[in-house]
C-alpha cells in the first residue's frame, strides 16, 4: 500500500526507521546533500518511474542588465537540456498540469533529435495513458504538445475530466 508521507527529512527517515514505513522514497540529491548517502538503497530510473516534468533541472535567473553576471553563469547553460525541459513542460501546459495533477514526461536527447515519454493517470493510478514521439530537437514545444494530443485521442480527457470533478 502506498500512504502519503509528510514533514521534513529528519522527520520521515525517523518514521521509517521506526518501522511505520517498509520504504520511502526521496531525492537522492538531498540525501547526499546532507552527507547521508549510505541511507540510499536503490535508485528509481525513468523505466521505473518516469519524472514530473522538470525534475532535476536547475535554473538560474539573471537580471539581463546585469551582463557581467549573465557572462558569469553562461558556461552553465545547457542548450539540449533547454530542449528536452521545454518539450517536457509543453506536455504538461497542454495538459493543464500542476503539482495536483499526476502526470510524468522525461525527454532525452537522440542525436539531433527529442524523444519524450509521458503519461497521465487517476490519482489511485488504476488508470493511465502513456505515450511517447520522437521529434527535432528544434521542435521541443511542438513535440510536448502533440503528445498530449496524443495523450487526449488516448483517453486522457476522462482522467483530466474525473480529475477535476475531485
Amino acid at each position: 500500500m502506498i500512504r502519503s508521507l509528510r514533514g521534513n527529512l529528519d522527520t520521515r527517515l525517523r518514521k521509517l526507521d521506526a518501522g511505520d514505513y517498509d520504504a520511502i522514497i526521496l531525492a537522492a540529491a538531498g540525501l547526499i546533500r546532507l552527507g547521508l548517502a549510505e541511507r540510499i538503497r536503490s535508485l528509481l530510473t525513468p523505466e521505473q518511474s518516469l519524472p514530473a516534468p522538470g525534475q532535476g533541472v536547475l535554473g538560474i535567473e539573471v537580471c539581463r542588465e546585469r551582463a557581467d553576471i549573465v557572462a558569469l553563469v553562461a558556461p552553465l547553460s545547457d542548450p539540449v537540456t533547454a530542449h528536452c525541459v521545454r518539450a517536457e513542460r509543453a506536455f504538461s501546459r497542454a495538459l493543464g498540469g500542476s503539482c495536483q495533477l499526476p502526470l510524468a514526461a522525461h525527454a532525452v536527447p537522440e542525436g539531433d533529435g527529442l524523444w519524450l515519454r509521458g503519461w497521465v493517470a487517476t490519482l489511485d493510478g488504476g488508470r493511465m495513458v502513456r505515450g511517447e514521439l520522437r521529434g527535432n530537437l528544434a521542435d521541443d514545444e511542438a513535440i510536448g504538445c502533440s503528445l498530449a494530443q496524443m495523450l487526449r485521442r488516448r483517453g486522457a480527457d476522462a482522467i483530466l475530466q474525473q480529475l477535476a470533478a475531485g
